[in-house]
């Protein structure tokens, strides 16, 4: 009986073993609230060859344009891209938390104090959030609860002034901000007022204040929007939407110099400039970033000992108006949302050269704006 009991267990676990692993690694997608789009949706991303299979959707009608992820992995939070939130001047932010099985629990949602958030980033430690206010140029800066749910009442920057083009910069108009490693420094682009912004975080008062160097000035009319960071934060790569250009802003002392500005289109493009999103590969070899107008992925290569940058292609279009994209977390592929067009396209991409080259993929998802992996 012993050994008839020994031999099932033994033949168990052997089947066990022979059971192929699943390889997928969870995406989420952030999209606005027109046409059929339902919220949030989660698909499962193949590394082995490139491919998205639908998995869920978490229902959220509220512009869930942009999301961000706690670094492990157990939180996901939105922005509500609105200006009426609970009968408030003020947009909101939604905390979920992520279920083993990929679902999402809503937490809470906090009012962001500002008008249409855009862009949301997580302190590495988990225990900050920042959203940023693009319509009334600010960003609101939350405690984070053990529980993953926010704290309501964020500590609210508003940045002032105005730029030289008189439709889009009419204001401050916060696109993005990000933490440093130790979570002691947030940086705010600020498409507005032309504007990379540091703000270091104060023990005394628990507040974020303006740094000693308060801010990096871009050309007048770039409108910086996203930007990227090297791994040893000696290097800001700003992409600017208005000009469609990367600025290179270097670390030098104890404060940032701005010391090369390039184009992501080509020579003799003449059509409209729109940049959009940034990234550097895992191993800082290779910069890229969304053209939408041209509506193509451009990729720079870096040199690793000065910072500087050089355009070495530009991808054509797959779709219309590419948002944001994402790197697989293996470097292999790289996931483009084109908003207008809705869909998401995948390129594979050559850790050598850095080139890209469409798949062939293409997938169907309303309105996608941003694209996050579960790592």
């Amino acid at each position: 009986m012993k050994f008839n009991l020994l031999s099932v267990i033994c033949l168990f676990v052997l089947l066990q073993a022979c059971q192929p692993v699943d390889p997928s690694i969870r995406l989420y997608v952030g999209t606005y609230s027109v046409d059929d789009s339902d919220g949030i949706y989660a698909y499962k991303f193949n590394p082995e060859n490139g491919e998205l299979v639908f998995d869920q959707v978490t229902e959220n009608r509220e512009n869930p344009s942009f999301i961000g992820i706690s670094r492990n992995n157990r939180f996901l939070y939105a922005v509500s891209e609105v200006n009426d939130y609970n009968h408030l001047d003020s947009g909101s932010v939604t905390a979920y938390g992520i279920e083993p099985d990929g679902r999402l629990t809503k937490l809470n949602q906090v009012a962001t104090l500002g008008n249409h958030p855009c862009h949301i980033a997580v302190a590495p430690d988990g225990e900050t959030m920042v959203a940023s206010n693009y319509t009334s140029g600010s960003i609101s800066i939350y405690q984070v609860k053990p529980d993953g749910s926010l704290v309501e009442n964020p500590q609210l920057i508003q940045h002032v002034g105005f730029g030289p083009d008189s439709q889009r910069q009419k204001g401050p108009h916060a696109h993005s901000a990000q933490f440093s490693d130790d979570g002691k420094t947030i940086m705010t682009a600020d498409l507005g007022l032309d504007k990379l912004f540091f703000y270091q975080f104060n023990a005394d008062s628990g507040k974020y204040i303006p740094a000693q160097q308060p801010f990096v000035e871009m050309a007048p009319g770039a409108g910086p929007r996203h930007f990227a960071r090297s791994a040893d934060d000696s290097f800001i790569y700003v992409m600017n939407e208005m000009a469609s250009t990367v600025s290179v802003v270097k670390k030098v002392n104890d404060g940032w110099e701005l010391v090369q500005t390039e184009s992501s289109l080509p020579a003799d493009y003449t059509g409209s400039k729109s940049g959009a999103d940034i990234h550097l590969s895992a191993d800082g070899r290779f910069l890229y970033c969304s053209n939408r107008g041209l509506n193509s992925i451009a990729v720079f290569k870096r040199d690793l000992e000065n910072g500087t940058i050089e355009l070495i292609q530009n991808e054509p279009e797959q779709g219309e108006w590419p948002r944001n994209f994402c790197i697989s977390p293996d470097g292999n592929y790289v996931l483009v949302a084109y908003q207008h067009s809705n869909n998401v396209a995948v390129f594979s991409r050559d850790a050598e050269t850095g080139l890209l080259t469409y798949t062939g993929k293409s997938y169907d998802i309303p309105s996608p704006v941003c694209l996050k992996f579960l790592n």
